[in-house]
């Protein structure tokens, strides 16, 4: 339990490409919570980046797409240096909700789980149901991986300890990133907790390919099978 008052320091990770339609609002709704916003623009084609430098956002510029999974890890890479407690990494195409926000903070402080990841998988209304079905079954993958409960493995709302950030090396440049820390951060030791977030699609068109990224995945869950991780000396009560 947390103590009456107590706060964490987090910034706000969000990878962007091509999302002139939705930054803008996104920005403002964030910004209702922290102003430690940090956007990785991920080298788009539209007015993204203008859009960032209008705002007057902290930000990392790639000259080209590397895909989302190169947007984290340069993102984790540049926060891993701040003096904060946790980085929330959220999409910026409108699926996750600003509002949500304080779910996260507030789970953070219940249960000082070092990885907070957002749930969508008790009230599903509105998910594609060729997504439903992915999710259900890579979540129960990465679950037997990790000997811990993961519902909505590919949400990409989450709050990540620095701690796992400074710790756990992820290798991938694409989609998989996400479920690539999750398991690392298990199998070594850091505890992972779940929130509630609304679930939220609209028009948007994902770029996430189904047949390309399952590929990935199976090609992610081989490798990670093959290596024994070393364990980190970890306490379970253990308080930032």
């Amino acid at each position: 339990m947390s103590n009456s008052g107590e706060k964490i320091s987090y910034y706000v990770l969000v990878p962007a490409y091509n999302v002139e339609k939705y930054l803008r609002d996104l920005i403002k709704r964030i910004k209702l919570h922290t102003h430690n916003i940090l956007v990785i623009e991920d080298g788009s084609k539209d007015n993204t980046l203008k859009i960032i430098k209008e705002m007057n956002i902290e930000h990392i510029a790639h000259p080209v797409n590397k895909g989302k999974g190169a947007s984290l890890n340069d993102g984790f890479a540049y926060l891993a240096e701040k003096n904060i407690d946790y980085v929330l990494t959220m999409d910026s195409d409108g699926q996750h909700a600003p509002e949500d926000i304080p779910n996260f903070i507030a789970g953070a402080l219940k249960s000082r789980a070092d990885i907070i990841l957002g749930n969508r998988m008790d009230n599903p209304t509105g998910m594609p149901i060729i997504r439903y079905l992915t999710n259900r079954f890579t979540s129960w993958i990465i679950t037997r991986m990790c000997g811990q409960k993961i519902s909505d493995s590919q949400c990409g709302f989450r709050l990540i300890s620095k701690k796992v950030l400074k710790s756990v090396a992820v290798e991938s440049n694409n989609y998989d990133a996400e479920s690539e820390i999750i398991i690392k951060a298990a199998r070594v030791g850091y505890r992972i907790s779940e929130v509630q977030v609304r679930t939220i699609y609209g028009l948007e068109k994902s770029t996430i390919s189904p047949f390309r990224d399952t590929i990935r995945f199976f090609r992610l869950i081989y490798r990670l099978s093959r290596k024994k991780p070393a364990k980190l000396n970890i306490k379970k009560d253990n308080v930032l």
